[in-house]
């Protein structure tokens, strides 16, 4: 099927690959049909772009690049909605936010995961405790280096 998005363009998605959120995404409970996009095949953040919604997309990544120790407990309604049965794989991602005016401060939502079951391609934001950062940021503990305005700055071949 083909599916159309403001940043993609149009472009051809096979049946088998469509993520179904019964529920919705949260702000958005009428859209519930998307895919996931590679955003670069060296980078390991993706597009969860909506299908329905042609601008609607959310930048995701599983946590284990960023905090390894993120353990959630899946509430029992939700392994149901996405019909988990003991053999299926889950994964886990969560929603980052960009902000354009510092892209380095890009921060992930700990509170509202994303949890996709492999099996039935049936996907739920969880809400999960309130002792979870909305707004975990990814570069913690790193300064960014900029450069200053009188060293010189130097090319390198990549």
């Amino acid at each position: 099927m083909k599916c159309y998005s403001t940043r993609f363009g149009t472009f051809e998605v096979k049946d088998d690959t469509v993520l179904v959120f019964p529920s919705g995404i949260l702000g958005f409970p009428e859209w519930t049909k998307y895919v996931l996009l590679d955003h670069d095949t060296d980078a390991p953040f993706k597009w969860l772009q909506c299908m329905e919604e042609p601008q609607l997309a959310f930048v995701v990544l599983d946590p284990a690049f960023f905090k390894p120790d993120y353990q959630i407990q899946i509430p029992l309604d939700a392994l149901i909605e996405i019909q988990k049965q003991d053999s299926d794989e889950l994964s886990v991602v969560t929603v980052l936010t960009i902000p354009s005016h510092d892209p380095s401060a890009v921060t992930a939502n700990l509170r509202g995961p994303l949890v996709m079951n492999h099996r039935t391609r049936l996907c739920k934001q969880l809400v999960l405790s309130e002792d979870l950062p909305t707004r975990y940021p990814l570069f913690a503990g790193r300064t960014v280096q900029r450069p200053s305005n009188n060293l010189p700055l130097q090319a390198t071949a990549c």
